[in-house]
């Protein structure tokens, strides 16, 4: 895409919001997330910075910089709108989630194409489109998002056509990838008469679908139910313990009340201390579905934030920002990543003033979770005096083992259709034992950032294999996981260039809990993990 092109990128953000507008939605926080959401796809293009700027209407680069930090979580979980709106009204999620999808679309030709866009648009277009279904999830994946390889096929008719799409597999794209194109068919976005396998060829329209009817409301899970999900994740064992030991403290509490006793007031906010990835958000997903499912909290949603989405830009418009998050996520879990960045300047002391007011105001619907690293947070706890009492209960997140990681490189390969070999594995537990453990240590997403490699070589290691086996196609092997090349990796345009695959790029979403805590956490995607 040109600069004199982006307005492709500004007709899919007005697509968006009319189709927020027509689900109920505020209009302006539909466009928000459209914007932030193209900026996290579009992030390691170069030059795509500017012609985000230019259609979008920001003042400067910077805030494409900021909206990409705030939506990375988004690439592996669906976001904080649609995920309400799958609860709330799923006869709309379809339609929003196709909406994104063009948005996303469009923001993957901002710049120069690459590996690294376009497995961050496949990845983030099938996000949003399995958060739309709310089919089933994979069993848990470990600290880091079930969903990051999810099947994306929608079946309900399109509210729009989107001809952006192109219908060609780039180069450098590996087996299974989606292209743009795929992306658009399978959101229901291809142009009228046009098959996206043959770019030429035109077929009459199909017939116009009967209006599809409601879909039944999903029954919500039972505190048993999210216990075993709980349970089902690779590691965590203290967590896991004491996350059974809060549950079963809140439920004697809960019969004790309804037998007319005196019960002491608990306090439920819970403070999550660790590295990135290590399933913070997750769990804190899976927290508050427990505590809807006791009766504690009236809806069970997760609104997953930073500093960046609750400090405004100058002095009284924090207060203001940080109370309309906060509104969003009364009935369920508000959680707080990396909550000791509030603690830097006054403009974050605003918000936690206004945090510690809103968590009383609501105390009978809303539970916070701050994460962070240990050392950090307890400065964050000492910034203002309401903190500590409120916060009574933290949970330690400890690093994955290497046995561990080698758990989820599996489960997160198999989600995706890719089996190891035994030569594999045991490279990968080398590359792992050799790994600095230190605070910025990805845990979770650090395998899933292997696998991500892995599967691009595997896919440049059959660049001369005409008609590859399925042992081909699915098979990773101990080369994959190697760091050597044996050939330069062609660009785009087909010249020659340093392999981008085997580049390590700097992870700038470390932070993420998710592999977002979920961000999967989410990184501070806060789901890697």
């Amino acid at each position: 895409m040109t600069s004199a092109d982006s307005t492709e990128l500004r007709q899919a953000l007005d697509a968006l919001v009319a189709a927020a507008r027509n689900a109920g939605l505020d209009a302006a926080a539909a466009r928000d997330e459209g914007v932030r959401i193209s900026a996290a796809v579009a992030e390691s293009a170069t030059g795509a910075s500017l012609q985000w700027v230019d259609a979008t209407g920001a003042a400067s680069a910077d805030e494409f910089f900021e909206a990409a930090s705030s939506a990375r979580r988004w690439r592996a979980s669906p976001t904080d709108l649609l995920s309400g709106l799958a609860g709330d009204s799923p006869q709309h999620a379809g339609d929003y989630a196709k909406a994104l999808t063009a948005v996303i679309a469009a923001a993957s030709e901002l710049g120069e194409p690459s590996i690294g866009v376009l497995g961050a648009a496949s990845a983030t277009a099938a996000a949003q489109l399995a958060g739309a279904r709310q089919a089933p999830s994979l069993p848990p994946i470990s600290r880091t998002e079930s969903t990051l390889f999810p099947s994306t096929t929608l079946t309900s008719a399109p509210p729009f056509t989107a001809e952006q799409f192109s219908t060609e597999q780039p180069d450098f794209a590996r087996p299974g990838d989606a292209t743009m194109a795929e992306l658009a068919r399978r959101a229901g976005l291809t142009p009228a008469g046009t098959d996206p396998s043959s770019p030429t060829a035109t077929q009459p329209a199909p017939a116009a679908a009967p209006p599809a009817a409601p879909e039944p409301e999903k029954p919500k899970k039972t505190v048993e139910e999210l216990l075993a999900e709980l349970d089902g994740l690779i590691g965590l064992d203290r967590v896991k313990r004491e996350i059974h030991r809060q549950t079963q403290l809140l439920r004697i509490d809960q019969l004790r009340t309804a037998a007319g006793l005196m019960t002491p007031t608990l306090t439920r906010h819970l403070v999550f201390l660790g590295n990135p990835g290590t399933g913070k958000t997750t769990v804190a997903r899976l927290v508050a579905g427990i505590y809807a499912a006791l009766g504690i909290l009236s809806k069970g949603h997760l609104v997953e934030v930073d500093r960046s989405e609750l400090v405004g830009g100058y002095l009284g418009q924090t207060a203001t920002k940080t109370s309309e998050v906060i509104a969003g996520a009364i009935g369920g879990v508000l959680f707080i990543d990396e909550a000791y960045g509030l603690a830097l300047d006054q403009y974050g002391a605003e918000a936690i003033t206004t945090i510690v007011k809103d968590m009383e105001d609501h105390r009978d619907d809303l539970v916070v979770i701050v994460a962070g690293y240990p050392e950090p947070m307890k400065g964050f706890m000492e910034t203002n005096p309401g903190l500590a009492s409120r916060f009574s209960t933290s949970i330690t997140f400890q690093d994955y083992s290497d046995a561990e990681l080698r758990d989820i490189f599996v489960r997160l390969a198999e989600a995706s259709d890719f089996e190891a070999t035994p030569e594999a594995l045991e490279r990968f537990e080398q590359i792992v034992s050799i790994e600095p453990r230190d605070e910025g240590f990805g845990n979770g997403r650090y395998a899933r950032n292997l696998l991500d490699k892995a599967i691009a070589r595997h896919a440049w290691r059959l660049r001369d294999v005409a008609e590859p086996t399925l042992d081909d196609l699915r098979l990773l092997v101990a080369e994959d996981l190697n760091d050597s090349n044996d050939g330069d990796t062609p660009d785009a345009d087909g010249t020659s260039a340093v392999d981008p695959i085997l580049v390590d790029v700097p992870q700038t979403d470390q932070t993420d809990d998710s592999p977002s805590d979920d961000r999967a956490e989410p990184t501070t995607s806060k789901d890697t993990e």
